[in-house]
């Protein structure tokens, strides 16, 4: 589980690494980004960092694991279609307003948002949970998943980072302090 924990910071990172970062506010800008296959990937890789977050919190914190659950859920079809929505109207004359509907529908966002914050949320839990500098350091990159989609490309990335960090970061915690996968585990004896 610690190796999909980093591999799922690796894939936070080349989300907005690999996204095309052109002027979305103007047709020619959005249809350039939205219409590559770099758009279709870079959010590809966002969608399966959430899955493996997801199954990693397995085994840091069963309760923290479902509630990202829950949090992934919610956001995952907003990001489906982002990617392959917006990714198949990237050529109508009327892309903008295309690409309006879609991201601002009132249920689509509203689900987004509660899944992007159920997720932050599930993600201090561990924090709270564990007490050390690499999970205040996952939490802080889930907890700002939402704010980061405000800022510059700059800022965005870097925020790709911090998420990477807090991943790869708790990941090698935990191979340190937990027990080998295998190892016998003491049990009460049933009378």
């Amino acid at each position: 589980m610690k190796i999909t924990l980093a591999a799922a910071g690796v894939l936070f990172l080349l989300y907005p690494v690999a996204r095309p970062w052109e002027d979305e506010t103007t047709a020619a800008g959005a249809a350039a980004a939205m219409g590559s296959q770099a758009w279709v990937a870079s959010h590809l890789f966002a969608m399966i960092g959430f899955v493996l977050v997801s199954i990693a919190l397995l085994d840091v914190h069963r309760p923290a694991a479902i509630t990202f659950w829950v949090g992934a859920g919610l956001t995952l079809p907003y990001y489906g279609a982002e990617n392959f929505g917006l990714h198949e109207i990237a050529a109508q004359p009327n892309l903008l307003e295309l690409a309006e509907a879609v991201r601002y529908n009132p249920v689509a966002v509203t689900t987004f948002g509660v899944g992007l914050v159920t997720m932050g949320v599930a993600a201090v839990v561990v924090a709270l949970n564990r007490k050390t500098v690499p999970a205040w350091l996952f939490a802080a990159g889930f907890a700002l998943f939402l704010p980061q989609f405000f800022t510059p490309p700059a800022v965005r990335i870097a925020h790709g980072v911090l998420v990477l960090v807090g991943c790869a970061w708790l990941a090698w915690e935990l191979s340190r302090t937990r027990e080998p996968a295998g190892t016998p585990v003491a049990h009460a004896r049933i009378v």
